[in-house]
């Protein structure tokens, strides 16, 4: 008798190189749709990651429980050289997190290849950078899924799910569909390889969209290998997914294949609850970046002046910091007397060293005395000749002379409180003190950053070529502050002064709104946030793990 097979999951894997491990936005969305997946199946959910730590460098992500899957753990069999640690995810819900030490990998990378391209035409042949590192990895953490389940008798329909993130676990998802056939896998790409190299490289993504070849494309940027694991793993899931309609459409034109769409939400577990909470961190926030901007420039910056930022991956063009600087110009050469002090920060994580010694000392002052050499940049940079953003700051004339109205201040670090500028706040500290948040990408799969900022009342601009401004378009009918404290501006490779222009001009109207606007628009922002939480996004992947789970049933069955 055929066993009837299940729609919902009796154990969850989920694998991501950001598992623990704080490297960019797919640790956001794994991280915050944490607790919303312990509430659904509690401890069925078990995600995996790297062991990248050490006892001179312990993850802050992770805490080593030894009572969790002992009897695997005692009995397990894993290839010689990979090792596990077991333990809990310090995020809301709290789940089981398996790390694993996949260093031995490496040497069984060539037969891995090998053995990929037999089956599935995955093209290793030209690999480089971090592929190999990524395959290691993914194909032990695949391992280990393997003897957890093997440990706890998998039969056919017994609705296993394993669940890998990004072309970086393309590896592990093959050797499962090869080695585990009666685990159900999902696939989600949260954005393509070859298009997000079409756009690094500068060419235009969306004025050629429909005469892009993502096989052809691969080859002429060399990309190949990446590409093809990514294309091959999106093919033999048994659910492909991806974040947003923006990146559907790039699927079915570079991977040749129709995702489920799985939006990424969100979680106010680090947003202050009450209002009063959230004035004191406002105050706190406003203090702290005022004090190192006043230092920076040499002068005691009014408090009411008008702050706003963007942040995420340092990609100058991908992520609009191009936009941005054009657009900060722009408001500087529209400003009149009566307008107020407005500061532009670029919280972008660069190649850089320890913040400036002379700023520190400036901050150890009771009262800013003069500005610093260079007050437009906070860290010391690396590579301070090639460093996009700077050459961009000193091109445009931003020097934060005294009569400035706008100033543009350069923040290359990642906000984890040890930039030694802030007094220990970290990035969502600081966000609530800001009046608008801008990002203005060109290539934005999801955008957890406006995101994030609505999630702390600050309106925001973004374009329609983020998957979150596309959302919010499609939610609210079209995306404006006044309705839903988010505007979405066009993009496309045709408008870019436009585009500036009118970023110029909305923070123009935000700079000059009263408080009882802002207090409405602020409102607004919050809202729109609420609506993003993981309680009404993680619907899609219930009915993605549940095509999955049918997918893998039909299989076991033939």
């Amino acid at each position: 008798m055929t066993k009837k097979c299940t729609t919902s999951p009796s154990l969850l894997f989920e694998t991501s190189w950001e598992v623990c491990n704080k490297v960019g936005g797919i640790y956001a969305v794994l991280s915050t749709k944490a607790r919303t997946l312990q509430t659904l199946y509690k401890d069925k959910v078990i995600f995996v990651g790297p062991d990248v730590w050490s006892d001179n460098n312990p993850s802050p992500y992770f805490t080593e429980v030894a009572s969790l899957m002992a009897d695997w753990r005692k009995n397990t069999q894993l290839p010689e050289g990979i090792k596990v640690r077991v333990g809990r995810w310090n995020v809301p819900g709290r789940p089981i997190a398996v790390l694993v030490k996949f260093d031995a990998m490496y040497a069984e990378n060539p037969a891995l290849f090998s053995r990929m391209w037999e089956l599935y035409g995955v093209d290793s042949l030209h690999a480089y950078g971090d592929y190999p590192e990524a395959c290691a990895f993914s194909h032990a953490a695949a391992l280990v899924i393997e003897s957890i389940c093997r440990h706890r008798g998998l039969d056919r329909g017994c609705g296993v799910i394993a669940h890998f993130d990004e072309w970086t676990t393309g590896m592990g998802l093959l050797h499962v569909k090869a080695e585990l056939p009666e685990a159900a896998t999902v696939f989600t790409t949260h954005a393509t390889s070859i298009g997000r190299s079409i756009c690094g490289n500068g060419k235009q993504l969306y004025a050629y969209f429909s005469g892009y070849n993502g096989d052809q494309m691969a080859g002429e940027l060399n990309m190949q290998a990446k590409h093809s694991l990514e294309k091959a793993a999106a093919h033999q899931a048994d659910c492909f997914t991806t974040v947003s309609d923006v990146t559907a459409r790039e699927c079915r034109q570079l991977l040749e294949i129709n995702p489920h769409v799985t939006p990424n939400g969100f979680e106010k577990d680090f947003v202050p609850k009450t209002a009063k909470a959230l004035a004191e961190a406002r105050a706190a926030a406003r203090a702290a970046m005022l004090k190192m901007a006043s230092s920076l420039v040499g002068r005691a910056l009014p408090e009411d002046s008008f702050l706003v930022a963007t942040s995420g991956r340092c990609e100058y063009r991908n992520k609009g910091l191009d936009v941005f600087l054009d657009s900060a110009a722009m408001l500087r050469d529209q400003m009149n007397a009566s307008d107020r002090q407005t500061v532009c920060f670029i919280m972008v994580p660069a190649w850089s060293r320890q913040a400036r010694p002379e700023l520190v000392d400036a901050m150890k002052q009771q009262t800013p005395s003069a500005p610093l050499p260079d007050p437009v940049v906070t860290h010391i940079l690396n590579n301070y000749n090639e460093d996009p953003v700077i050459n961009a700051i000193h091109r445009l004339g931003f020097e934060n002379r005294e009569d400035d109205k706008v100033l543009v201040i350069y923040v290359p670090c990642y906000l984890d409180g040890s930039d030694g500028l802030f007094g220990g706040l970290t990035y969502y500290d600081l966000l609530p003190g800001l009046d608008a948040t801008v990002f203005p990408s060109y290539y934005e799969p999801w955008g957890y950053t406006p995101l994030e900022a609505v999630a702390f009342s600050v309106p925001t601009i973004t374009t329609t070529l983020a998957g979150f401004g596309q959302w919010v378009d499609t939610t609210f009918g079209c995306g404006s502050l006044e309705t839903s404290g988010v505007h979405v501006n066009e993009r496309n490779d045709a408008n870019y002064q436009e585009l500036c222009g009118a970023i110029a001009s909305q923070l123009l109207n935000l700079e000059r709104a009263d408080e009882k606007t802002v207090a409405k628009l602020r409102k607004a922002a919050s809202a729109t946030a609420d609506l993003a939480a993981w309680k009404h996004f993680i619907t899609y992947y219930e009915t993605a793990y549940a095509d999955a789970l049918a997918a893998a049933c039909r299989r076991n069955e033939n």
